[in-house]
């Protein structure tokens, strides 16, 4: 006896024996006679076949029966003929009827008129010139001759039941005619398994082997009362392959959110949310941004219809940002020197980036503050590999009497720090912060920094008509950037095709490689 035979006998299941010694002494028993010769439950035996056949040891041959019977509609025709022919059989005497005169003449419907010109055409019983059905030669030779389907249709109705394989001749073709119309046949599937002994099953029962329980797993009982010393103990294969099993888990997205929404919290941050739609006032004019800016324009901004405006919030804070805007007001600037509009403030927008969420929270709240908010944002961009119109961004926020750009930088260090990246700081323009940097990190595979997000010192002009006299740091990034970076994704809309290749693929924890 060679190992590998011995091996597979010693790690055989009771089940996978038992069904062996069956077939030993019926080669054709079926999987409902095992069952009830050896009391196990049909699903036990199937899945000891299973694992037979991926053994090579024996063979699962399926096989479908197709049983085939008249529907409700198909029992109606069988008894009132099928349209064609309650048509044929008005052609038959009148030769020709017009097209309008068809229902009325036959005693059918608008509905089922149509299907009978269909057939009639398609059996050539009939044909249309100039709006007239006449009848064809073939018409006539079917007059008082069934068709295949009709011959087909008259024997179920007859026998009720008959199996699709076991039909010939005609029946045949009667079948697929009536199959193609939908409604008449109903075709029930029932499926049957058989065994067959391979090779290897053959060796193995002829090696022998005897049917003993086995343990799999031990009692408390048994170790206490010394049992466990005379159990028979069935064999693993550690080195077996085991299946691949996709767990459900995050999307990657919702992953990266929940990282960064924890790193804020540990960090003392609370969190904030704001509305997808929001007055271009919080958006833009509250970070002192003109209502003649670039960004407001319609290719980057998506303004609303409904509704077409939003209220605005104190009319004293409406009025001392617009001053702000006018002349600087008493915040040491000229300002943007132009007449703002009240009614460009009101206009209803998507918003455009989170940063709208922080001047709300810091007229809304005394210092300190430390917030982050993570929102969706909407941008007047062209679908490509690096672009979206839609997109998710993290604002954080800190509001305090000792607070320097020295902060700004430590905190943005320490919150990148805690995402595993290195960063560095460029100088940047915003037109709501002052000093302005970009934050840069370092990519080794890559060998080079990539732009990651923007922050700056809130400029007196967003801080003084919210009636905030502390200095303020704010910075963000954007997720999906993150994402495209943490994922290596080359294009910004794997994230949201549903690739599910991709997506089980991905390890539910970043820092482990499948």
């Amino acid at each position: 006896m060679s190992e590998d035979i011995k091996k597979t006998i010693n790690e055989l299941h009771i089940y996978e024996k038992k069904l062996l010694k069956e077939l030993e002494a019926n080669a054709d028993a079926t999987p409902e006679q095992i069952a009830q010769n050896t009391a196990m439950d049909i699903k036990s035996v199937m899945s000891a076949a299973g694992s037979l056949a991926s053994k090579d040891i024996i063979e699962v041959i399926k096989d479908v029966e197709e049983e085939i019977s008249l529907s409700k509609d198909g029992l109606e025709f069988a008894e009132i003929k099928l349209p064609e022919r309650r048509v044929l059989d008005v052609l038959a005497e009148k030769k020709e009827i017009h097209m309008k005169d068809l229902a009325s003449e036959s005693g059918l419907d608008k509905k089922e008129s149509n299907i009978a010109i269909g057939w009639l055409r398609r059996k050539n019983w009939a044909q249309i010139d100039k709006g007239v059905v006449k009848v064809t030669d073939s018409g006539i030779a079917f007059k008082d001759k069934l068709g295949d389907d009709e011959e087909l249709l008259k024997h179920l109705s007859e026998v009720k039941t008959v199996i699709k394989d076991e039909l010939s001749g005609d029946f045949i073709d009667g079948f697929k005619k009536l199959n193609d119309r939908k409604n008449i046949l109903e075709i029930k599937k029932n499926t049957s398994h058989s065994f067959k002994l391979l090779e290897k099953g053959e060796t193995i029962l002829k090696v022998g082997f005897t049917i003993q329980e086995q343990a799999t797993q031990l009692t408390h009982q048994q170790l206490k009362d010394g049992e466990w010393k005379n159990l028979q103990y069935r064999p693993y294969d550690i080195n077996a392959e085991a299946p691949v099993i996709f767990a459900g888990k995050k999307h990657p997205l919702r992953v990266i959110i929940d990282e960064i929404r924890e790193i804020f919290l540990n960090m003392g941050f609370l969190e904030d949310n704001g509305d997808y739609v929001e007055s271009a006032f919080w958006n833009f004019d509250s970070l002192f941004q003109p209502q003649d800016h670039a960004a407001r324009e319609m290719q980057d901004t998506f303004y609303m219809k409904n509704p077409l405006t939003c209220d605005l919030p104190d009319m004293d804070l409406v009025k001392r940002t617009a001053d702000t805007h006018e002349t600087g007001a008493d915040t040491g600037s000229l300002g943007w020197q132009y007449d703002g509009s009240e009614e460009i403030a009101r206009q209803s927008v998507l918003g455009t980036h989170t940063t709208g969420i922080s001047t709300k929270h810091l007229y809304e709240h005394e210092p300190p503050i430390k917030m982050f908010s993570v929102g969706r944002v909407f941008r007047r961009e062209t679908f490509d590999y690096k672009h979206l119109p839609e997109f998710h961004q993290v604002e954080g926020l800190v509001c305090d009497k000792n607070i320097s750009f020295q902060n700004l930088l430590g905190t943005l260090k320490e919150f990148y720090k805690k995402l595993g990246f290195e960063v560095r700081f460029r100088p940047a323009y915003f037109p709501y912060t002052y000093l302005s940097v970009e934050s840069e990190i370092y990519l080794e595979e890559k060998e080079s920094w990539i732009e990651l997000g923007g922050s700056g010192m809130f400029r007196p002009e967003v801080l003084k008509p919210l009636g905030i006299n502390q200095p303020a740091l704010a910075f963000g990034l954007g997720i999906e950037r993150l994402a495209m970076i943490r994922y290596d994704v080359e294009d910004i809309r794997m994230l949201y095709k549903s690739d599910l290749k991709w997506l089980r693929e991905l390890p539910l924890d970043k820092g482990v490689e499948l």
